[in-house]
Formats: structure tokens, C-alpha cells, sequence
């Protein structure tokens, strides 16, 4: 099978074909560095990791563009923009207040396991370009000025709305304006006049101003992956206006239909069914979850729902996030323990368990990115492996090594245990003396049948993330960060 994707631009599912063979072209849109970042930036940025990664393992070279907003995102109920507002909220200069959350967001992406774009292009680095871009959209007729701001006229654009689907008669009502010299209603700003005062402002010919947001994302794209893209990605709620400004922008400077070939859109993150954001002031920062929270049952808790499904944060999903993770590390570390101990012998039935579970991945991933599916094969081989390691006394090296680097290459592929090494959970130093005692005695305890108290210490220690499990082969330690 090819892959499949579900392209916003037709609302239907389509095969997957390249401009180029074996590259993707791809961009998403990056975040307005204005504050912290939270989980419905984590939802987005997770969900496009997990499917570039997959690209990847299917053979694709990625091409991979994300950019920076740090200048030109007006807020819609102040008409102000969003870099202004913060900087005056913590009484910085606009550009420290976009150095400090933009490398904040740099480690919040790290910390979550999320590889850095090719290339991170900042908005205001890119002024000139999009200049030129304008000046070219007046000269073919697109636009037009109006005492220092420049408007792309939508009327010219027939095709405005394709992305969407919002009809003509709806445009009036959606995001307008308040300008009225503006031929229609729904033209949008490609350059703004800047008032004087204002901080954050550039020369052009038509006066002192500032880039509209939309021009943004066209200038930085079509400069670094062409005048046509394979993928375009961002959240749902980007749809309408900004990814359509962007369509009518693009191929009206261009001439070149389609700009973008796919359009994928992430659904929301909610809290109690409703969608986490700033301005609603319901948001939970990617710091504070990763307090709680370990990177892996982060990730793992957004990849349990399809990318373009609303996903609701709880405590208790996350909690399940961390039980099945801890599922897959427990069976690798068991795994690798008895891959030491096992002699020689054939592995057909993990073979078959191994080749079923890929094949069932892969489809899942083909079926345009299905990652609860794809996390289902991993589990189902999670289970085969415990099964196979529980059910009989001797074991085949072969068959143990490949259960191991099936759910480690298959994690792996959607970006799950990248730190994941066996024996990295040990504690050293005092610490690890004060475990190893305590270890100690439990086991004794256990000889001599005093289960009640070997058993506390066993839930003791489980509250602050030491997990001790009780084998065949002897007793197992893990850590985790608990939730407390």
C-alpha cells in the first residue's frame, strides 16, 4: 500500500505522491513566541514529529520548515499585536520578550523529544522579502494601498475559499477589518502603518509598517522549499483565515497552482471539552507538565489519539500514558536481562509475531498516520513478548533479541524511548546505597513470609516513582517521575 492522507484541501483522503521523488517539502507553522508554551503547542509539534519520523522510516528524506513569529500576529479583540502586548505585560523591549520565549520554546521541544527543523526562519528576519513579495502582488493587481497599508483584494482571487469552504456571503461576518476604505469586507492585510510610537515598525515604500501575519508564512516557505510545497501542516483552528490567505497569496504571486499538495490540520487539546489557549487562561505549560509527567508519557498520550481528533488532558490520561509506557520499558528491560542469560535457538514463532506486528504499524501509519492503531501493534507485540518469556523455561537469544528491537525500532519510529538504554534506571551514589538496604530487607521480609510489611515498602517506594517488580529471573527496579 501507498500512504494515504486526509487532505484538508478537498476534505477527503488522497494518496500520497511527492513533487520530488523520495522528498518531502514540508511546513508547519510555528508558534508566536510571545509567552510559555503549553500542551495544545505540544499536541501540534508531537503529532508532526511522530509523522515526519514515519516518513523517515518509510524511506521519505524530509524537508522540514518551521518558523518563528515574532512580529505581525495581531490579537483580534485588541487589534494589537501579540509581541507588543507581551512586551508591555513584563515591561521588556519587544525583541527581548521574542529571545526569551523562543529559546524557551526551543527547550520545551527538546525536553519533549521533538528534533529541530532543517531550518527555524524568524519572521522579522525576513522583512525584505516580504517587501518584494507585496510590491509583486500590486503589480499584478492583487492588492492595493490605503494611506500606508497594503490589502490583497480578494476579489481577485476566485478560488478564495477552497481551503475552508466558507462562501462568499459568509466573508463579511468572518475576521473583518475595521477599515472601511477597504474594497471588501474580507481583504486582509499585507503590510500595516505603523503609528508613530509604535516599537516594532520597518521602512518600505509605502511608509513605516510591519508585515500582516499571513504574508509571513508564504515569504518563509516558498524561500526555503519553493513556490510549491508536499505538506503544510498547523492546527485546526489556522484553517480559516490564515492558511487560506496563505493559498491566495502564494498562487496569486505565483501563477502556480496547487501551493500546497497536502494540508494537515491538528485537532484541539481541551480541558473539559474545552480548548486549551492563553486567552482563555485554561492553559497547562509544557514546564509544568513535564514536572509531573516524564517526555515519553507526554508524547504517548498525544499519539493515543489520531492526529486530527480533539484530545482531552486529564490526570488520569496522562497517569494511563505512564502505566503503558512503562509497560513497554518494563518488556524491554526483561527482554535484554534474559537475552544475557539464553543460549542459541530458532525464533520462528517471534518471527511471525514480529512481521505481523510491523505490517499491522505500517498500515496504521499508511492509513494517513493512524498512531492509536500504530500503538496498538506495539502493544499487542508488548504482549506477545511477555507471553513468550512467561510461558515456557528456556529461551531462544534469537527470538528475545528480535521481540527486543522490533519494540524498540517500532517505538522508536514515532519518537517514543529515544533516551531508552537498559540499566539506565539505576541510582547512584548514597541514594542507591539507602535502595540497595532497603531492597535488602524486603527481600528478607519476603523469606520469612512477613508480606504485609515488604509489601508496604514495595507501595512506599512506587509513590516516588521507584517501581520494584517481583520476577522469576529476581527482582526488577524501575524509575518513572510520578505524578505527585
Amino acid at each position: 500500500m501507498a500512504i494515504r492522507v486526509f487532505n484538508t484541501l478537498g476534505r477527503r483522503l488522497e494518496e500520497f505522491r511527492t513533487l520530488e521523488p523520495g522528498l518531502v517539502k514540508m511546513y508547519v507553522c510555528g508558534p508566536t513566541v510571545q509567552d510559555v508554551a503549553h500542551l495544545g503547542h505540544a499536541r501540534t509539534y508531537v503529532a508532526f514529529d511522530a509523522i515526519i519520523r514515519f516518513l523517515e522510516y518509510y524511506g521519505y528524506k524530509v524537508y522540514y520548515v518551521r518558523n518563528i513569529t515574532d512580529v505581525g500576529h495581531i490579537r483580534e479583540d485588541t487589534l494589537e499585536d501579540r509581541i507588543v502586548e507581551g512586551a508591555r505585560r513584563e515591561g521588556v523591549q519587544p525583541m527581548e520578550l521574542v529571545d526569551k520565549y523562543m529559546f524557551s520554546f526551543f527547550q520545551d521541544m527538546d525536553a519533549l523529544g521533538v528534533r529541530r527543523p532543517n531550518i527555524q526562519p524568524r519572521a522579522s528576519m525576513h522583512i525584505l522579502d516580504m517587501i518584494e513579495m507585496i510590491k509583486v502582488l500590486l503589480e499584478k493587481g492583487h492588492a492595493y494601498v490605503v494611506d500606508g497599508t497594503v490589502y490583497f483584494d480578494v476579489s481577485t482571487f476566485p478560488d478564495y475559499g477552497k481551503l475552508s469552504g466558507i462562501k462568499p456571503e459568509e466573508l463579511e461576518k468572518h475576521r473583518i477589518e475595521p477599515d472601511p476604505r477597504k474594497r471588501n469586507p474580507a481583504d486582509f492585510a499585507l503590510w500595516k502603518k505603523a503609528e508613530k510610537g509604535y516599537l516594532l515598525k520597518w521602512p518600505s515604500p509605502w511608509g513605516e509598517g510591519f508585515p500582516g501575519w499571513h504574508i509571513e508564512c508564504s515569504v518563509m516557505s516558498m524561500k526555503y522549499l519553493g513556490e510549491q510545497l508536499d505538506i503544510h501542516g498547523g492546527g485546526q483552528e489556522l484553517i480559516l483565515p490564515h492558511h487560506e490567505n496563505e493559498i491566495a497569496q502564494s498562487e496569486a504571486y505565483t501563477g502556480r497552482k496547487p501551493f500546497v499538495r497536502y494540508w494537515l490540520h491538528t485537532g484541539y487539546l481541551t480541558i473539559n471539552g474545552e480548548k486549551m489557549s492563553k486567552s482563555l487562561g485554561n492553559f497547562i505549560s509544557i514546564k509544568d507538565a513535564l514536572k509531573k509527567y516524564d517526555a515519553d508519557s507526554i508524547r504517548l498520550f498525544i499519539l493515543s489519539a489520531h492526529y486530527r481528533s480533539p484530545i482531552d488532558y486529564s490526570d488520569e490520561a496522562l497517569l494511563q500514558a505512564t502505566q503503558n509506557i512503562e509497560r513497554i520499558r518494563g518488556a524491554l528491560d526483561e527482554l535484554y536481562s534474559l537475552i544475557q542469560e539464553s543460549g542459541d535457538g530458532g525464533g520462528g514463532e517471534a518471527e511471525r509475531e514480529v512481521m505481523d506486528a510491523r505490517k499491522r504499524f505500517v498500515e496504521a501509519m499508511e492509513n494517513d498516520f493512524n498512531t492509536p492503531e500504530a500503538l496498538s501493534a506495539i502493544y499487542s507485540l508488548v504482549r506477545s513478548a511477555n507471553n513468550y518469556m512467561t510461558s515456557r523455561s528456556r529461551h531462544s537469544r534469537d527470538a528475545l533479541k528480535m521481540y527486543y528491537d522490533a519494540i524498540l525500532e517500532l517505538s522508536r519510529a514515532l519518537g517514543l524511548l529515544q533516551d531508552y538504554a537498559p540499566g539506565r534506571y539505576r541510582v547512584e551514589g548514597e541514594a542507591g546505597r539507602i535502595l540497595d538496604i532497603l531492597l535488602e530487607v524486603r527481600g528478607e521480609l519476603r523469606r520469612r513470609g512477613i508480606y504485609e510489611i515488604s509489601d508496604r515498602i514495595r507501595s512506599k517506594l512506587a509513590e516516588i516513582g521507584i517501581i520494584v517488580e517481583d520476577t522469576r529471573t529476581g527482582v526488577k527496579v524501575r524509575f518513572r517521575r510520578h505524578s505527585r
